[in-house]
């Protein structure tokens, strides 16, 4: 990808819980208009950095900049432009999709057609339709299109497609592809290596608090073939999730 510029700068950023550390003075950029992810296991500091970005938690030290505001100084600035993914716990369950997306409206100050938002994320037949009544990926994309309610510069989201069934999956994927397409910057942190591959310019993997690794997905796994690095089963043309999703159709189902 061509490089854009710089829209966060993060620099030695510290995070400390009394003695522990769980973010170990990490240093990284992201640049405008890609989408970048931040990969670890469980405990590496993944969603305490995202946190800190998104104004949710204090750092301990350390400088971040976001669209050129300071953390420090400009948190309410940082906060307009960004948009962060809300657990589908946090909706009104007995509001229909229109309802909800008025009310999210309301609170951003914002005016908007909710039918264009359906639209976006393919639920526009589901308008009427009350929040808990719908699938789990009919949540998470309603879950995204009220993200990008105060036309956000930047979005950020945890984990978007856990539990969801391949098919779910693959058209949370082409989701996420639209928006960064429309000109929006995402960031996303993933447990799937397979997402990771299929949606990120460039990644960060963490592990105890610290970055071990940040480049594009194909320079590391060239990086690491070049070590000599061979899989121990032979690799096939397809995996057996393409096998489900050419037997099951692409369509989206109303599981």
């Amino acid at each position: 990808m061509n490089k854009g510029e710089i829209i966060i700068s993060v620099k030695d950023l510290k995070k400390n819980y009394g003695s522990f550390e769980a973010v170990k003075g990490i240093s990284f950029d992201v640049y405008e208009g890609e989408i970048f992810g931040l990969l670890g296991p469980n405990g590496a500091g993944k969603s305490t950095t995202l946190e800190i970005i998104e104004t949710l938690r204090e750092k301990s030290s350390g400088q971040v900049m976001v669209n050129g505001f300071n953390l420090d100084k400009e948190k309410e600035k940082i906060k307009q432009i960004i948009g962060v993914q809300l657990q589908t716990s946090g909706f009104y369950p007995g509001l229909n999709l229109v309802e909800l997306l008025v009310l999210f409206a309301g609170l951003y100050n914002q005016t908007i057609q909710p039918m264009e938002f359906l639209k976006m994320v393919n639920l526009e037949d589901k308008a009427k339709n009350k929040f808990k009544e719908m699938s789990g990926g009919q949540k998470q994309r309603f879950s995204i299109a009220t993200t990008l309610i105060n036309k956000p510069k930047i979005i950020f989201l945890d984990e978007p497609t856990t539990g969801l069934d391949p098919q779910a999956r693959r058209n949370l994927w082409d989701l996420i592809k639209n928006i960064r397409q429309n000109g929006t910057t995402v960031i996303l942190t993933t447990h799937y290596m397979d997402e990771a591959e299929q949606l990120c310019d460039r990644i960060a993997i963490m592990d105890e608090g610290k970055i071990i690794q940040l480049d594009s997905p194909d320079k590391m796994i060239d990086d690491l073939v070049a070590t000599g690095f061979e899989r121990p089963k032979q690799v096939k043309a397809a995996n057996l999730e393409d096998v489900f999703i050419h037997l099951t159709g692409k369509d989206i189902r109303e599981d």
